[in-house]
């Protein structure tokens, strides 16, 4: 049998038993933003990498407001989300030139939301063959950067778009 190392993956073992409260309220308040990936902070809502990542680029747009319903938002909050999403897919493209990306929110448990009572939208770019025996029969994902890096490339591009998208 082949052992494939993903040491890098015990600490998500890890952190899923040690969160007291909300992950995204506690990113939302939180002051270092490096520390907990936060690259850009609105007035309603911020993006945050995923610190697990489908794949590298993987970002989300999380209101402030610890919410689970969509309809239960603003008008205000849920044009921001889409402004900003909207910005996500332009630096993304930029940054990665992926062949497309999923943008959606995965609402409630049994639609696949690991953070359910607090909404968010994933923006994760995709490449032709970026899922294969690694992903579907091993459970593993190889990702060619390092969180740090992801977080420098994207926030540099982010900075320096156009900020008419928000």
């Amino acid at each position: 049998m082949d052992h494939i190392w993903t040491p890098w993956r015990m600490e998500y073992i890890l952190e899923n038993h040690k969160h007291k409260g909300c992950i995204f309220c506690l990113a939302a308040n939180a002051e270092d933003d490096l520390k907990h990936l936060v690259f850009y902070r609105g007035e309603f809502c911020y993006m945050i990498l995923n610190r697990y990542p489908y794949t590298s680029g993987h970002v989300m747009c999380v209101p402030y407001v610890h919410e689970a319903h969509l309809q239960k938002l603003t008008s205000e909050i849920r044009s921001e989300m889409m402004a900003l999403t909207t910005r996500a897919v332009e630096v993304l493209q930029s940054v990665y030139q992926p062949d497309g990306l999923n943008v959606g929110l995965n609402l409630g448990e049994m639609a696949g939301a690991g953070v359910e009572d607090h909404l968010h939208m994933h923006i994760v770019p995709r490449w032709a063959g970026d899922t294969n025996f690694m992903a579907s029969i091993g459970g593993t994902r190889v990702l060619p950067e390092s969180l740090p890096e992801t977080y420098m490339r994207v926030k540099a591009e982010w900075d320096k778009s156009d900020s008419s998208i928000k």
